[in-house]
């Protein structure tokens, strides 16, 4: 097919769903599909990026940014841009571009990953609901789905919805060292190592970090990504409690995390119970499928994680090992048990990294298309 597909999301970026997008958009354009993606056209977008190296994708795709409009027109300018390539499919993460490809009678294929918000929001959601056409809505969780129907009031045909978390691409995580050469490799010592990847942004879990750092300083602890203002606000709070086994590395390239996760002993998800993303306005923690999840299952290293119902829409008890979320001490207690028990770690990374066989992204892209 044909597929145009629309995101709001500044390409290239760092951020979680700008690389949501390419890593999905690829991985539809791997399957065959000649697929275009229309981005907004941001001040300061560099003239040229390795867009494999930046989102450590190996299917790449024609891409164009919109100027000349603000955001608000953007979703209906992008629609009529993509009308110019004459398209079997309309692939959009916008409410307001997937209705107005439903008017356009357009087949349209709408990803969600936030709830609604502002005044509008669930009014674009409800008309996209209910307007006839050919579409289908692309859930990256079972709750996202559920909150829908119940708060939203966004009741779809069941034949209408797919439920499709965020995936990974297995191949790069074929043959990694063990945790002691990945370490030998980036330079980092000996010590048992517990690394967190992902922003510094609220409720993702750096005040619990901190915390657990500071009582089990027989491990390094590594947080891999976060901006550089961010990343240089925790260093500096680190080195204030006097935390020598800290260290804030920053942004890497996609391509190169599964050498940085192959390097850990423990990976984290230390969520808090509200969980914002860069825009701070929306709380996933009830309805967020992590990419980092499915990037630690396919590492090989045992999981710890808050225990959030979404987690477990993925993840159980012989996978990964659940605490609640903020408690310290139960954190405290469960990670150097985790430490302590190499056979418990193997056991629960060798149970993750099957069960993720099923969460590939291009796994992922057939099954959205599947019957459309």
């Amino acid at each position: 097919m044909k597929i145009l597909a629309i995101a709001g999301s500044r390409v290239p970026s760092d951020t979680a769903n700008s690389i949501q997008v390419m890593k999905a958009c690829s991985a539809l354009a791997g399957l065959g599909h000649d697929l275009t993606l229309i981005v907004p056209d941001f001040e300061l977008r560099p003239s040229t990026f390795d867009i494999r190296s930046q989102y450590g994708i190996e299917t790449s795709f024609p891409m164009e940014w919109l100027g000349g409009s603000s955001r608000r027109l953007f979703t209906f300018n992008a629609v009529r841009a993509a009308l110019k390539h004459k398209p079997d499919l309309l692939y959009v993460w916008l409410p307001q571009s997937a209705v107005f490809g439903l008017l356009a009678r357009l087949p349209t294929i709408f990803e969600i990953h936030i709830q609604p918000s502002g005044w509008f929001g669930p009014a674009w959601h409800r008309a996209f609901a209910k307007l006839p056409g050919r579409k289908r809505l692309a859930c990256i969780t079972n709750a996202m789905k559920n909150l829908l129907a119940t708060k939203y009031s966004m009741r779809m045909r069941d034949a209408d919805v797919v439920i499709a978390p965020n995936g990974v691409e297995l191949e790069r995580f074929a043959s990694l060292p063990d945790p002691e050469r990945a370490r030998q490799s980036l330079g980092w010592s000996e010590s048992p190592t517990v690394l967190c990847a992902g922003h510094l942004y609220a409720g993702r879990g750096a005040d619990l970090f901190l915390q657990l750092a500071e009582s089990t300083q027989q491990a390094n602890f590594i947080w891999v990504g976060g901006r550089p203002h961010d990343v240089e606000e925790w260093g500096e709070k680190a080195k204030t409690r006097g935390l020598g086994n800290v260290n804030f590395i920053g942004f890497v390239p996609n391509f190169e995390l599964p050498n940085y996760l192959a390097a850990a002993d423990v990976l984290i998800m230390p969520y808090a119970k509200s969980i914002y993303g860069s825009s701070g306005s929306a709380d996933s923690a009830s309805v967020a499928s992590p990419m980092k999840m499915f990037e630690y299952m396919a590492a090989g290293r045992a999981i710890l994680t808050s225990d959030l119902p979404v987690i477990r829409e993925v993840l159980d008890e012989a996978s990964a090992v659940f605490v609640p979320p903020q408690d310290a001490s139960a954190w405290t207690s469960a990670l150097k048990s985790l430490l302590d028990d190499s056979q418990k770690r193997i056991a629960l990374a060798q149970n993750a990294r099957r069960r993720v066989e099923n969460y590939t992204w291009t796994a992922r892209a057939r099954k959205i298309l599947n019957g459309f």
